[in-house]
């Protein structure tokens, strides 16, 4: 201990010129036998996992920018799984587990703080709705139960519980182990524990185009040359339906900005996440301080990361309707996102009809909530060309045989 505390010293004064890089900036090579589109969350977690759990470890990383400058920077950072299907409560529930381990697996701190959220009901069927969905998530295993208004006034003491506000407050359904989590360290732990095991991750490198011959996957063609595969992965969050379409695989998805903005610093004064399906609106406060304000999407389909402006001013109003005492705070600085949505809210996590073509996407406004499990069921479908049990209901399969998982009510609006 006295040793790294010096050495910690030292290159502190140093100006961290010693300090090695966090993962190597890697040239892309003639050949791998797995090339992953897509450098977030997701793309770096399936790298990680397929390293790690399989001994895969001949793999490429692509990313069009930088790592971490999409949708795993444009998110905010909520992580949960009280979903209300089976399916579903069980994959979010198996990447909750994985979050809940996930510091001490990769040896990076992402700030995994379990402070709890509340989803709020204001009227007589959306406390149905709700007890409906925690009494589905107990016989599914996954913690929830029902809080009452008396309870909120205690837990929650600025949140706005008069029975003449506009959206009255009934109660709320409460996920302790629920949380949030820093986004950016989430992409730059899993970039560097890949990278600890062989995965090249590349940046600046666009992928033109997929190439494939007699309905085999046989490489990309990117900006920066052409790269042969085994197998390639699509993990591009909202441009999922694009990028499969090089491919020839037309995919049930559309694409809509989803927009978040965030107040000035302030002292603690919130330290759980409230959330509202009925207002779209949802906050919390992160460790810098700063309100951290998520709205509903934008209805029209679009690849530009802003969204427009009535959407911020709805959220922020049903902000200040929960908590009156934010009225004078003033917004810092706001964002839009990329959400990939498919018919029933819930993820694609498949195989294609191009052998050696696999993808992951559509998950809409859940997606930063399942990296550590989407990647680690996503890593063993690649590796094995079979899908992972708690992928199999997620597959493409369910557009034609009927078998959708409806969990808009639980996904498809604020978080």
């Amino acid at each position: 201990m006295h040793y790294s505390a010096w050495r910690l010293f030292k290159e502190g004064l140093s100006n961290h010129q010693n300090w090695p890089e966090t993962w190597p900036d890697a040239s892309p090579k003639r050949r791998y036998d797995v090339v992953i589109v897509g450098g977030g969350g997701h793309g770096l977690a399936t790298a990680y996992y397929l390293a790690k759990n399989h001994g895969v470890r001949n793999v490429a990383v692509l990313e069009k920018g930088y790592i971490g400058g999409g949708n795993a920077g444009r998110n905010t950072t909520l992580i949960r799984s009280n979903y209300l299907w089976g399916e579903s409560s069980k994959l979010y529930e198996h990447s909750l587990k994985l979050w809940e381990g996930l510091t001490q697996d990769i040896n990076y701190n992402v700030m995994f703080s379990q402070r709890g959220i509340y989803s709020l009901g204001h009227s007589l069927q959306e406390m149905r709705d709700l007890e409906r969905r925690v009494n589905a998530n107990v016989l599914s295993g996954v913690d929830a139960e029902i809080i009452s208004p008396a309870d909120l006034r205690d837990r929650i003491p600025y949140l706005n519980l008069s029975s003449k506000a506009r959206y009255p407050i009934m109660g709320a359904a409460y996920q302790a182990r629920g949380g949030t989590a820093r986004h950016d360290a989430v992409v730059w732990g899993f970039a560097r524990a890949a990278a600890q095991y062989g995965v090249d991750i590349i940046q600046g490198c666009e992928v033109l185009d997929i190439e494939r011959e007699d309905g085999v996957v046989k490489g990309v063609l990117t900006s920066r040359g052409e790269i042969k595969a085994d197998k390639v992965a699509l993990v591009v969050a909202g441009h999922t339906s694009v990028m499969a379409r090089k491919a020839g695989v037309r995919l049930p998805i559309s694409s809509h900005p989803l927009q978040a903005f965030v107040s000035e610093p302030m002292k603690p004064v919130l330290d759980t996440v409230v959330m509202s399906n009925a207002v779209h609106g949802y906050i919390s406060q992160s460790d810098k301080g700063d309100l951290v304000i998520g709205a509903g999407l934008d209805p029209y389909n679009g690849y530009s990361q802003r969204g427009s402006p009535h959407i911020i001013e709805h959220a922020a109003q049903a902000i200040i309707e929960m908590f009156p005492c934010f009225s004078r705070v003033r917004m810092n600085r706001q964002w839009g996102g990329i959400v990939d949505v498919s018919p029933d809210s819930c993820p694609i996590i498949s195989k294609t009809e191009v052998r050696g073509l696999y993808v992951n996407g559509g998950w809409g406004t859940g997606g930063f909530k399942a990296t550590p499990g989407s990647g680690h069921v996503f890593a063993h479908t690649i590796a094995h060309d079979q899908l992972h049990p708690l992928a199999e209901p997620f597959s493409l399969a369910r557009f034609t045989s009927g078998h959708l998982i409806d969990e808009y009510g639980a996904a498809g609006v604020a978080h």
